[in-house]
């Protein structure tokens, strides 16, 4: 099962729906959840083209003033829906996965800005998802940072951190570690403020099914808010070949040279572990397209 979950900052620009029209198809997306989207709807032929002509079923809930505006879909071949709520900062699914009949929700979330109604924002939190039996998956853009290391400079303030961190011990709710950045959101300003506030929180029976849950953060080019790609990394969702390496190659000439070059050219700005996943994920797929070139120069000139 993969979904996206993105504060869009708007959503009238066609590169955000290319955007997303291609990652729907190259990471074959279950649901995406949008927030920010200043519409009350869509029209239907721009919610096909953003899922990739993909038979989906969409929710839009309508912006309160001029900031706000939610939209979720979920792909109908992937799920059964049996209800949907919307409340003053969330959409909730209750769904079914048709592939083993796993029943959860799925609550996509725009927590406010605005400091007089976080309190309100945070009690209904609390209210939809005390109240639920099944699973629950909630995720988006909470507008609450968790700790003084989840944003860049010093102007921190402990009460909402406190309170978010009360409601998430409460609810018995855990974080799904993020990779590929530090922070989700970033201002314009000439001395720029960033801070993490889009996250995704599952309950302990989600992620006892789903031990493998991930969530990475994509580019923040079209947004000021970075978009989380959430997979519970099913094995029977799409299936990739192993890679498998001989030994063999090691004995060619200019391995060793090729494997430097490769590693020291993949240049990336992160912690050691998120400089080291990424050139090794990079090598990886280097190493994968030369063995298949040495493959089929094997296969052209084996005679038949």
């Amino acid at each position: 099962m993969k979904g996206i979950f993105w504060n869009c900052n708007g959503f009238a620009d066609c590169k955000k729906f290319r955007f997303l029209s291609d990652l729907t198809k190259e990471k074959n997306l279950d649901f995406i959840a949008l927030s920010e989207t200043g519409r009350a709807n869509f029209p239907q032929s721009t919610l096909n083209n953003i899922c990739a002509g993909r038979d989906f079923l969409w929710h839009c809930m309508a912006p309160r003033g001029r900031s706000g505006g939610m939209v979720l879909g979920i792909c109908l071949s992937t799920f059964d829906i049996g209800e949907i709520e919307e409340g003053d900062f969330f959409i909730r699914f209750k769904l079914r996965l048709r592939e083993d009949d796993f029943k959860f929700n799925l609550i996509s979330i725009y927590g406010p800005a605005q400091l007089d109604q976080k309190s309100h924002f945070l009690s209904e939190v609390v209210r939809v998802c005390s109240k639920e039996v099944v699973p629950i998956v909630i995720g988006g853009d909470f507008n609450i940072i968790r700790k003084p290391d989840e944003k860049n400079n010093d102007n921190y303030n402990d009460r909402w951190p406190f309170l978010f961190n009360v409601v998430i011990d409460s609810l018995n709710l855990r974080e799904i570690e993020m990779t590929g950045r530090n922070f989700t959101w970033g201002n314009h300003l000439p001395i720029q403020t960033f801070e993490k506030l889009d996250r995704i929180l599952v309950c302990t029976d989600f992620e006892s099914k789903y031990p493998l849950t991930s969530v990475h953060a994509l580019t923040r080019e079209i947004s000021d808010h970075t978009p989380l790609l959430f997979s519970t990394n099913n094995p029977f969702s799409s299936y990739q070949p192993q890679f498998k390496f001989e030994l063999g190659r090691l004995l060619r000439d200019g391995f060793c040279d090729m494997v430097s070059e490769v590693w020291q050219s993949t240049l990336v700005v992160g912690s050691p572990l998120e400089r080291w996943q990424a050139k090794i994920r990079r090598l990886h797929q280097y190493l994968r397209g030369w063995a298949n070139n040495l493959s089929g120069a094997y296969k052209k000139k084996r005679p038949f």
